[in-house]
């Protein structure tokens, strides 16, 4: 992969797609430096005039906050170093290069600090929109465990108790749906298009009736097992789940999302449709889609597993409340154990499941929306359009990579690239 070789084009950037990114992450990292660093340390420190002429070399703005460092005491600590996220920097910028992608998005956060780094490629910039494909996973089982944490649903009970289709399966419970342990058909190893669950796949009709099919046709009777007993992931099942979370709280799963985590995180934009057939059956992102939410059809049937769009500033906004103990600023989005339950290898714990991911070969957990790095224990969230979260709970730290692409795209930029360990390294480096 051909990386610039000469760190100057990062501090004077080049007119070129790639300047507009680096500009903009100038702004959004200093900022949020500057923002963390005074607020760890409850410094009564003069404002960093962060909107600089957009020629200003980043390495201007770490001067000046170094001098402002000192000029609020020398027994002030110094401002974090950020020289790791230049490799950090050169990957993406490599990979979008070599590869001949529109460009990507990467945001880094902190637990305590917030947003550390980010910064934009290509024609990719502040507020845009992207499909997010199965990065809605982690927030679709958000939805569950926050009416789990009200005593809207019992996640460990059978679906049958919410619904009177639910007697189609009588012992899946939610927990196993949004585990892909529930035994019904998934994406894999079954077709994904699989022809008696394919409403998931429509804007048509409702999730109501769309899981009602799901969960009582007899036409998949042959490809069910018992739940908890082997990892399937994806599927009619997420669909399932959403039906059963509307009709436990008596709300659509539009107003639940603007409920649990739209108002109370102060979210720009977030929000669920099912996009797969409205602009056509063609591989890879659906460029129709254009950052425009208008260009899609009003649902009553989102894809629950998929179907979600947002920016990366509000994605990382619901990274950093899982960093924060289910908190955005003040207000709780979810308790402690409902995170603990998200974040865990249940597969493991539960039927000692495993998941072989098919591109690497390598062996994963599965909580609850999450994927679970057996050897890194970090977890993360792939989307089939190249999106990449990912959290490292025990270093506090998570990451945002957004691309308009395919999976694999995603997985060979956080896996085979080392983007994972160079931020994890850049981490290390910002925190002395």
């Amino acid at each position: 992969m051909a990386r610039p070789r000469d760190r100057s084009q990062f501090l004077n950037p080049p007119k070129t797609p790639f300047d507009e990114g680096v500009r903009t992450y100038e702004r959004g990292a200093v900022a949020a430096l500057l923002a963390g660093w005074q607020t760890q340390r409850m410094v009564a420190c003069p404002t960093l005039e962060t909107d600089r002429p957009v020629g200003a070399p980043l390495a201007s703005a770490l001067v000046a906050l170094s001098l402002l460092a000192a000029a609020c005491g020398s027994d002030e600590a110094a401002a974090p170093d950020l020289s790791g996220f230049t490799l950090v920097s050169e990957i993406v910028q490599g990979y979008v290069d070599e590869n001949g992608l529109n460009g990507a998005s990467l945001i880094v956060v902190d637990r305590d600090a917030g947003v550390l780094h980010q910064e934009h490629f290509g024609e990719f910039g502040p507020g845009r929109i992207s499909l997010i494909a199965s990065s809605s996973k982690m927030i679709a089982a958000g939805v569950l465990m926050r009416l789990h944490d009200d005593g809207l649903l019992d996640i460990d009970a059978p679906v049958a108790d919410v619904v009177d289709w639910g007697s189609g399966n009588p012992e899946i419970t939610p927990a196993q749906l949004i585990s892909n342990s529930s035994g019904l058909p998934g994406l894999d190893p079954i077709n994904p298009m699989y022809f008696p669950h394919f409403c998931m796949w429509t804007p048509d009709g409702s999730i109501q009736d769309c899981a009602a099919t799901i969960f009582t046709t007899a036409d998949d009777d042959a490809d069910v097992i018992p739940p908890d007993t082997e990892f399937r992931y994806g599927g009619g099942q997420w669909q399932v789940a959403g039906a059963v979370a509307e009709a436990a709280s008596g709300k659509s799963w539009a107003e639940l999302v603007d409920e649990i985590f739209v108002q109370p995180c102060g979210l720009g934009v977030l929000a669920f449709n099912n996009p797969w057939m409205q602009y056509g059956l063609v591989p890879g992102y659906p460029v129709g889609f254009a950052s425009d939410p208008s260009t899609l059809a009003a649902t009553a049937n989102p894809s629950i597993e998929g179907g979600a769009y947002t920016t990366l500033d509000d994605y990382a906004t619901l990274l950093l409340m899982h960093l924060r103990d289910g908190m955005c600023g003040d207000n709780r989005v979810h308790s402690t154990e409902s995170l603990d339950r998200m974040h865990e290898d249940r597969i493991g714990r539960v039927y000692d499941g495993s998941a072989v991911d098919p591109l690497t070969g390598t062996t994963w957990g599965y909580g609850m929306g999450w994927w679970s790095d057996r050897e890194t224990g970090r977890i993360n969230d792939p989307g089939a359009f190249g999106t990449m979260p990912w959290l490292d709970l025990d270093d506090g730290y998570g990451a945002y990579l957004v691309l308009e692409a395919g999976f694999e795209d995603g997985i060979a930029l956080y896996n085979e690239e080392g983007l994972s360990e160079a931020v994890h390294e850049a981490i290390l480096t910002a925190r002395g």
